[in-house]
């Protein structure tokens, strides 16, 4: 029986591997979760620009490091791609940016001081820190009544497995997550029920 999964990507569900169901054991947030998140962004003094931070860091996989060192140079909105300068040895990749990604940081960008390198700047001007992203998040968090604290990295390990239940190959999952080891990518598409669908097709 194939899985209940809606072949709309805003619904991707990323929660699939029921043992991992536990808030304190979760390393990780579902599309469902970011969702709620993102709507959170309407309560901050800043909603454009904290929405954009949440679904760039989600749907590109940053690591907290890599997002606050994003340059306007960096993105390209014409053509729709970012350029993701990845850290820990990692070789640079360039991503198409989802429609309704590209829709927010358009709008953001309209409403922020062009003359700035850093993508995404705090209310002084100056670049954001891993502090700054860790308290948004922990503020967000509570904005959205989740039942945990999210942290930078449960945004990323969520790109992963929504990028899994999708049906995406591993391979391509590494590159896009600038893994260096395979292995820290499997986690993804061996918890995915995805793969599984058409096995008795």
């Amino acid at each position: 029986m194939k899985a209940n999964t809606k072949k709309n990507n805003r619904n991707v569900e990323s929660l699939s591997n029921p043992a991992l169901n536990k808030d304190k054991d979760r390393n990780f947030i579902t599309t469902e979760e970011l969702e709620q998140l993102i709507k959170a962004t309407s309560k901050t003094r800043y909603p454009l620009r904290n929405k954009a931070i949440i679904q760039i860091m989600f749907w590109h996989g940053l690591r907290v490091s890599e997002l606050c060192k994003l340059k306007l140079s960096d993105l390209d909105t014409t053509a729709g791609r970012l350029f993701v300068k990845r850290l820990k040895s990692s070789l640079p990749t360039t991503h198409p940016i989802r429609p309704e990604v590209l829709r927010t940081l358009k709008r953001y960008l309209n409403n922020r001081d062009s003359s700035l390198r850093t993508l995404f700047v705090n209310e002084r001007g100056d670049q954001f820190d891993r502090s700054s992203i860790n308290y948004l998040l922990k503020m967000l968090s509570k904005k959205a009544e989740l039942h945990f604290s999210v942290n930078p990295h449960m945004l990323r390990h969520g790109c992963g497995y929504a990028l899994a239940n999708m049906g995406h190959d591993t391979r391509l999952i590494q590159d896009f997550l600038g893994h260096k080891n395979i292995q820290h990518t499997v986690i993804y598409t061996r918890t995915s029920a995805k793969r599984f669908e058409e096995i008795w097709d």
